[in-house]
């Protein structure tokens, strides 16, 4: 547990780091708000808090609007946090949808693994026919459902709203690293966190699901289950190096 912080300005984004000590292990932090943008600079207080719980550094990655340069901006700095030692991942919203694309893009490669991921209210479907879009509607004052669909296709181009790489619901999810999935009860994208792990678990990924009951308890309860399973899992990769 880090009791300061530091932010340095890296190349692939903001990074925070524990003051004085060196950086080995990672977390790659893959923000997206409401209106399906980047904006590394709001995850900074969520980083902030991660590294105090555990010590890690946490890198908030710029990336452009629309896929899949999105997607290939957070693969970039994840090979830039891999070079220097292991790395989890993690996202909220269209983040999450990053952090679980970039999962499978690196099975699919053959390529290392994160060490575990945590997905928090993903957007993991863009095909946007999950009954709580409507359900939840009412309820969920952070994402207008409204116009979702047309945020959603102007960052999908002309990419095919199923294709697994921009919708990782939809893709073959065996032989992902264990994941942590957060949702509130009330949000409009309960479904996708909710089939997510359902369809993981039935591939023998370990998941670890946390549906809260409204977004307050969420907000409440949400960091320390994070640290915990970061820590856990780093904590493994770690141990599994050095045999």
């Amino acid at each position: 547990m880090a009791s300061e912080v530091r932010v340095v300005d890296g190349p692939f984004g903001p990074e925070v780091q524990p003051e004085g000590g060196t950086v080995g292990r990672t977390v790659l932090y893959v923000h997206g708000d409401p209106r399906l943008a980047g904006t590394p600079q709001d995850a900074l207080p969520t980083a902030r808090e991660l590294t105090r719980l555990t010590g890690r550094a946490v890198l908030c990655p710029r990336y452009r609007p629309h896929f899949p340069q999105a997607l290939e901006d957070v693969h970039a700095a994840w090979e830039y946090c891999h070079d220097r030692g292991p790395v989890a991942v993690a996202g909220k919203r269209l983040g999450g949808a990053l952090a679980a694309g970039l999962l499978l893009r690196l099975r699919d490669a053959g390529a290392v693994l994160p060490t575990c991921a945590v997905l928090t209210s993903p957007l993991l479907d863009f095909t946007l026919d999950a009954p709580s879009l409507l359900l939840n509607a009412a309820a969920d004052r952070t994402v207008d459902a409204e116009t979702l669909p047309a945020r959603a296709a102007a960052y999908a181009g002309t990419t095919p709203r199923d294709h697994p790489l921009l919708s990782p619901l939809h893709g073959n999810l065996h032989g992902l690293p264990p994941v942590q999935l957060h949702a509130a009860g009330t949000e409009v994208l309960l479904d996708d966190t909710l089939a997510f792990a359902t369809r993981a678990a039935r591939s023998g990924v370990a998941v670890d699901l946390r549906v809260y009951e409204d977004l307050s308890a969420q907000g409440l309860r949400q960091l320390g289950a994070m640290a915990a399973f970061l820590n856990a899992w780093h904590r493994s990769a770690s141990f599994s190096s050095d045999v």
